[in-house]
């Protein structure tokens, strides 16, 4: 019988990943703090951010809860959220008002082969498309790849979520395809795509948001002066 050839494998990893778990700490950036989330700290202000300015349930569209009833039903969902582990979930909280206005979360964490995905992101109309939302985000990836030490840090969305696709691409992630039929949400289906961002891409990306972020890039109105640029 002779011999098989030799096979394809991947290169070798070292170091290896240190398999670290998210830990709840804080997160501080220079216009927003990220909180471990609490219904008590944070609840009565998180529901106040969307429940005026979001009459429609527009923030909500895609995710898989949401618009509550009332405040009621919000701080009980929020209960659970602060209790979960895995996901981890934080609140998004303006230095300017001391008011949280949003959330997100590090979940689906593989610390053994150094992946996490941030997800459950949801901001409301007052936080979107400001230097806080994109600080946010850039303290959430931050903390991925320099405290836990990931290789690779997932994003995914419904495939109909064109905002959704737009941020992921503007922050840096990669898209890497379509899983259709993948999940049922609220009775309906959904296709997800899938982004991710390497460890390797890091640096780049990490430059990119340090620019865009410096004060320097914003007028007195807090409106950007050259847009991101990760790439």
């Amino acid at each position: 019988m002779s011999k098989s050839k030799d096979r394809p494998v991947g290169p070798t990893v070292d170091p290896l990943p240190p398999g670290s778990k998210p830990d709840l700490r804080p997160l501080h950036g220079r216009w927003v703090l990220l909180e471990p989330v609490s219904a008590a700290r944070h609840g009565q202000a998180l529901y106040e951010s969307f429940v005026h300015d979001d009459v429609h349930g527009h923030v909500w569209t895609y995710m898989g809860y949401g618009p509550w009833e009332n405040f009621e039903t919000f701080a009980e969902w929020l209960k659970a959220r602060e209790a979960s582990r895995d996901p981890w979930f934080y609140a998004f909280v303006r230095r300017d008002t001391g008011r949280p206005c949003g959330m997100g979360a590090f979940m689906r964490c593989d610390a053994a082969n150094g992946v996490i995905e941030i997800g459950h992101i949801w901001m409301s109309p007052s936080l979107q498309k400001t230097r806080e939302a994109t600080e946010a985000i850039f303290l959430m990836i931050r903390h991925c790849f320099d405290d836990l030490g990931v290789r690779r840090l997932e994003w995914k969305c419904d495939a109909l979520n064109a905002p959704s696709r737009r941020a992921a691409e503007r922050f840096g992630f990669t898209f890497e395809g379509i899983f259709r039929q993948h999940l049922i949400v609220k009775g309906r289906n959904r296709d997800t795509a899938w982004y991710a961002m390497l460890d390797k891409d890091w640096h780049r990306v990490r430059a990119g948001f340090e620019s865009w972020l410096s004060p320097g890039n914003f007028d007195e109105n807090g409106r950007q002066k050259a847009k991101l640029q990760v790439t």
